[in-house]
This record gives structure tokens, sequence and C-alpha cells, in this order.
């Protein structure tokens, strides 16, 4: 049996222009962050809605740095909603108290095996610890039980 191979982007998800809006709109609302860094942070929130319709039932939750480009996708809700669709489910946003956070790394690790078995690599950088720090755009689930939001410098992609 042959492995897929997994393809190392999401953007096609999306038409050029409106991937170009919410790489914006992550960059705009998050100080610190750099138009590169911007550009996979909505790659990465493309391949987790992604992998949450296609996971019914696993608990997946973005790391807090892929969060804020959820939180981009969202706000452009037609194109969210056209994106889940064209996904096969919709992927609902609920925010969570702090009593309900799951935060570890096993939950992570969960996450990105469902976005490789979405057909997509993760960017590590993005689902590591250090991306897993300082909430930026609140706590937050999706259908299955996800969390996270943040702001951070990451390495360059090629550093990885």
């Amino acid at each position: 049996m042959a492995t897929p191979t997994l393809a190392t982007t999401a953007r096609d998800l999306l038409s050029a222009d409106g991937f170009a809006r919410v790489a914006h709109l992550v960059q705009r609302d998050n100080e610190g962050v750099d138009e590169a860094l911007a550009v996979r942070i909505t790659d990465e929130a493309l391949k987790f809605v992604a992998a949450a319709a296609q996971s019914t039932g696993r608990h997946l939750r973005p790391s807090k740095t892929v969060d804020i480009g959820w939180h981009a996708l969202i706000l452009h809700t037609q194109m969210y909603r056209l994106l889940c669709t064209s996904l096969g489910r919709f992927v609902d946003h609920r925010p969570e108290g702090p009593e309900t956070l799951k935060r570890d790394a096993d939950t992570l690790d969960s996450t990105m095996d469902a976005i490789r078995a979405a057909g997509y690599e993760p960017d590590a950088y993005l689902w590591g610890p250090l991306a897993d720090t300082d909430i930026h755009a609140g706590d937050c689930m999706h259908s299955e039980c996800t969390e996270g939001g943040s702001n951070c410098a990451a390495p360059p992609a090629t550093a990885i």
C-alpha cells in the first residue's frame, strides 16, 4: 500500500484573493506578525479547518498561534461558510471557559496527525510549545473540542 504524498500548503482551499485577505487580517490585527508569518499562520489555519471537518469525535485544537488564523477565517463569514461547505462539514467555533481548557501536547499531536490524515504536512514550529503561549484571540473550541490564539515571531519556514 503506497503512502499518500502530503501537501505542504492548503492555500488552494481559498481563492488567491481570499487567502490574501485573511493573511492581511492576521497581520493587521496581531502586532509583531510580519507578512511571511501571516501567510504561514493562514495556511495552518486552513489545514486545521480541513482536518477538523474530516475528524468526527476526535479532540482537536489549534495552537494559540494557528488559532489567530482561524479567527481571521471566521471573520470572513461568507468565505468561511463556503470553505466549510467545500470540505463537507461546518466547523463550529465554540468559546470555552478556563475550566474546560485542555492544553496538552497530546492534543496538539493528535491535531497534527489529523492534519496529516487530511493530506497536509503541519508547519511544526506553528504547532510547537512556543506557538501555544500568549493568548491573543481568546480560548475557543471547534465542534469536536478544540481550543487556542496568539502572536509570535517564527523562524523562516526553511529553518524548520
